[in-house]
């Protein structure tokens, strides 16, 4: 048996680098770092939620029908309208920035944790499973949960430790 060393490296490089980035940002970057972490689980879990109600409510165009048949368009921009909203509300009260700031990072987020879930629907598809695990019945597995922080995360703390502080 052959193995790819790409295939080797994907799962700590895809797991690993976001959870770092989460901890390091709880850990070190200021007194702040729950609250920074906080935010961006906030906004992301807004943005998700509002993807599926917008969705479900008002969605009519597939977002990306080969690799996730449910996502439509107006769900995404629903995601990204409350996402953000959510990020410039919440941002106010961590970061000392301007609220275009905030809504230009609340947005790059928010597509990032679309993009995120969209790879892990295309990994899935390529392995030829429905749910990552079946851990959490109904939400299609752990991977599900958090693949959206996964993309944002490293972003995020590139934010935080070069451009906020």
């Amino acid at each position: 048996m052959r193995v790819d060393a790409r295939a080797t490296m994907f799962a700590p490089v895809y797991i690993g680098l976001p959870l770092g980035s989460l901890a390091a940002l709880r850990a070190g970057t200021t007194p702040d770092g729950r609250w920074l972490v906080l935010l961006l689980l906030l906004t992301i879990v807004v943005s998700d939620s509002a993807q599926y109600y917008t969705g479900r409510a008002l969605g009519r165009r597939p977002l990306s029908p080969a690799i996730s048949p449910k996502k439509t368009v107006e769900g995404a921009i629903g995601g990204v309208v409350f996402g953000t909203i959510a990020m410039v509300i919440g941002g106010r009260y961590v970061f000392d920035l301007p609220l275009w700031m905030l809504a230009l990072l609340g947005s790059v987020i928010v597509l990032l944790g679309i993009v995120g879930d969209l790879f892990e629907s295309l990994l899935k598809r390529s392995a030829g499973v429905k749910d990552s695990s079946h851990l959490i019945p109904g939400h299609g597995g752990v991977l599900d949960r958090i693949d959206s922080w996964l993309f944002a995360a490293p972003v995020y703390y590139v934010f935080v430790r070069f451009v906020a502080s």
